[in-house]
């Protein structure tokens, strides 16, 4: 499934030749793809794409089938993921600090690299991860980025007792595991009414969901904010304790409005969260098994794509969608 410049808002099911793995590449025959928010995006074009066709897709489950040359550490018939990071240069200041993912030369699968939404993929070995045999390939495909970039913006919270969560979609859904598994607090805010989301969050260890215009229990240490809503920022900071941090998880987000500087002094911190590293993949992997954390998904075929997004754009999903491309 393809976006092109005539099909904006919606993919095409294009046939393509099978890619092909250079020096230093895996060829992947998918067997499941996550539809992340960022896909929504992209399709959408509020993050518009320099060179169309492209296939979407970034939380990528599947089976090694051929490696390039040089390629010593992943072999045929390895199950990978191949995640939202595709490629840095190694070369910058950020990559020579452990932030490549700042790095000014990084492509991204399924926005200048072809994704996953397709019967095979072919991704740097560099930036592509063993998944653990606990997971099925449906389910571990919302970890590649729902649960990557989710992990970087809790880490960016330290050490808080009280976590406020805006926004209980697929990254929600995997963090507050982690969180009530490390003796956090999570209180989850949702959309006005979705009472079927606050019922997942409180299922999952959430000690209170409810509307996200409105008052916590208690005040809020840190605040992660899923929602591309700008809005949420001063209505996050709001309801944060002096030298509280507010972090913004997604990639793209809609204009924050102007706030009273009272909301954020106090030092207060309001911050973002950029992509991810493969420290943060290597990392988050290992601690999902140990959570154990349990991924909720809605399966589609890849020929259900639209309607994958389409659901998720209208707000039909409960925790993540998942294409089943193959088994």
């Amino acid at each position: 499934m393809e976006l092109t410049r005539a099909g904006a808002g919606a993919l095409e099911l294009r046939d393509r030749e099978i890619p092909v793995a250079l020096p230093g590449d895996v060829l992947v025959r998918v067997r499941a793809c996550g539809v992340c928010r960022t896909d929504l995006h992209i399709v959408d074009g509020e993050m518009p794409v320099a060179d169309l066709p492209i296939i979407p897709g970034h939380e990528i489950v599947g089976v090694v089938e051929l490696v390039g040359d040089g390629v010593n550490d992943i072999k045929t018939g390895d199950r990978v993921g191949i995640p939202w990071l595709a490629y840095t240069c190694g070369k910058c200041a950020f990559c020579k600090s452990g932030r490549e993912n700042l790095c000014p030369e990084a492509l991204f699968t399924g926005y200048q690299i072809d994704g996953g939404y397709a019967d095979y993929a072919v991704a740097d070995s560099r930036y592509v991860f063993k998944i653990p045999d606990a997971y099925s390939d449906v389910d571990a495909a919302p970890l590649l980025c729902a649960g990557l970039i989710g992990y970087r913006a809790y880490r960016m919270t330290g050490d808080t007792k009280r976590l406020g969560i805006y926004g209980f979609g697929a990254a929600a859904h995997i963090i507050v595991q982690v969180a009530v598994h490390q003796g956090r607090e999570v209180y989850a805010f949702t959309s006005p009414n979705d009472d079927h989301a606050q019922q997942l969050a409180i299922e999952l260890g959430a000690s209170w969901a409810g509307a996200s215009t409105g008052p916590p229990p208690e005040p809020l240490d840190a605040a992660i904010i899923f929602a591309p809503v700008g809005a949420l920022v001063p209505e996050a900071l709001s309801r944060t304790v002096p030298g509280g941090v507010v972090v913004c998880a997604g990639i793209h987000m809609s204009d924050i409005p102007s706030f009273p500087y009272l909301y954020l002094w106090g030092e207060r911190v309001v911050r973002s969260v950029a992509n991810l590293t493969r420290r943060d993949a290597i990392e988050f992997l290992a601690l999902a098994l140990t959570v154990p954390v349990k991924t909720h998904v809605q399966r589609y075929g890849l020929v259900e794509a639209n309607r994958a997004l389409s659901d998720l754009r209208e707000g039909r999903v409960s925790g993540a969608a998942v294409l089943g491309v193959a088994s």
